[in-house]
């Protein structure tokens, strides 16, 4: 995971897991000390993500390894830490809370709307999951199919800070750092990271980075087994039975926020920072070239090449000269541009099944070679 965050251009990632026994040894392997854990140029934070007794999962990011122990003896008392590397505790959100603020961890919850295991699939408010311990809160992280715009419909999480977060669970190039934060810290320590959430001294998130709501697995209500999509209407008449397999709908994020929302547009909190809708590299390299996998060897040979040329992946989808790639693939090539331009076809995803992206096939006559305009996806 270091080596290949590097090469997506991440400075800093999640260790996950960090009350797992064995998994706990691992981080004490890459300790430089207590607070320090540093492989090559990537630095780590220790987190855990916890389950509750609802079935809501949270996030916990922690300042120290001694913390890490300090937590995994709390938690022992109320699930075998052996068994998963999330733990799912016999604990409601608000004694988890409470457990994070002793341990000096901050708290916030995982993919906030997604359907399954998430604080709005199970609670309508912050102060039902959290009760007396939800003015700890700081953060919320938005899951692949929200975005700033469907989570600030809703008045009760202008004040927190938001995370657009992907799971490590491994360093497959879709996937790590397919969601990730860009952060503005006086240093990549836990007390840097804790100024920039808790927005203390003009530290902050600077922008979040993530899929387009609808490419998430959760975007629309659909069906659990065929992926039929349906709207909140047809869900209800129907009593979540789908009507062509008998399969259950499962609530899309789509409709979960227009039933909690205050607004019918997202009002931004002036703290909020913006929000930059990303791919991965692979992906577009997929699409462009009409191969059914990431992992072929054509996909692999474009990636590497373009990760040589341009240092990481974020260069590459950000920053790189489109006229000075007239030696690569033009497919390949005419397909970053769209996505820069945003000049794609997205088809959500419900029910478990990730949205797709298609790239217009009237992209392909592009001229790029003689574009002397950059396209840009930061100006803000």
């Amino acid at each position: 995971m270091a080596e290949e965050a590097a090469k997506k251009g991440v400075d800093l990632v999640a260790t996950g897991d960090c009350t797992h026994p064995e998994w706990l040894k691992n981080i004490k392997k890459a300790a430089a000390d207590d607070e320090t854990v540093t492989i090559g140029k990537t630095n780590f934070i220790i987190t855990t993500e916890i389950e509750d007794s609802s079935r809501v999962h949270h996030l916990l990011l922690l300042p120290s390894i001694s913390k890490a122990e300090e937590l995994a003896e709390r938690l022992s008392n109320f699930c075998d830490l052996k068994i998963d590397g999330r733990p799912t505790v016999r604990l409601n959100g608000c004694e988890i809370a409470e457990v994070a603020k002793d341990i000096e961890a901050l708290i916030g919850p995982c993919h906030a709307f997604t359907p399954w295991t998430a604080l709005y699939a199970y609670h309508d408010s912050l102060k039902s999951c959290y009760g007396d311990m939800t003015d700890y809160i700081s953060f919320l992280e938005l899951g692949l199919s929200a975005d700033s715009n469907y989570a600030d419909r809703i008045k009760e999480l202008h004040r927190l800070t938001f995370l657009s977060n992907s799971d490590a669970h491994s360093p497959w190039s879709n996937k790590l750092a397919r969601e990730f934060n860009q952060i503005s810290v006086p240093e990549v320590t836990f007390e840097g990271l804790k100024k920039a959430i808790l927005r203390k001294d003009g530290y902050r998130v600077t922008y979040n980075a993530g899929f387009y709501p609808q490419e998430g697995k959760y975007n629309e209500s659909a069906c659990i087994k065929c992926y039929t999509h349906y709207t909140l209407e047809q869900c209800l008449s129907s009593n979540w039975k789908c009507i062509n397999c008998g399969g259950l709908i499962k609530k899309g994020v789509k409709d979960r926020v227009n039933e909690l929302a205050d607004f019918a547009e997202a009002k931004h909190p002036e703290h909020r920072p913006p929000y930059v809708h990303l791919m991965p590299l692979s992906e577009i390299i997929m699409t462009a070239l009409g191969h059914a996998s990431i992992n072929t060897k054509g996909v692999h040979t474009a990636w590497n090449d373009l990760i040589s040329r341009y240092g990481n992946e974020l260069n590459v989808l950000q920053k790189a000269d489109i006229s000075d790639m007239n030696k690569l693939d033009r497919r390949v090539v005419n397909a970053i541009l769209a996505f820069r331009e945003k000049k794609l076809i997205i088809h959500p995803g419900g029910g478990g099944q990730y949205g797709s992206i298609e790239i217009p096939p009237e992209t392909q006559n592009i001229e790029y070679e003689h574009q002397k305009k950059q396209s840009s996806l930061f100006d803000f």
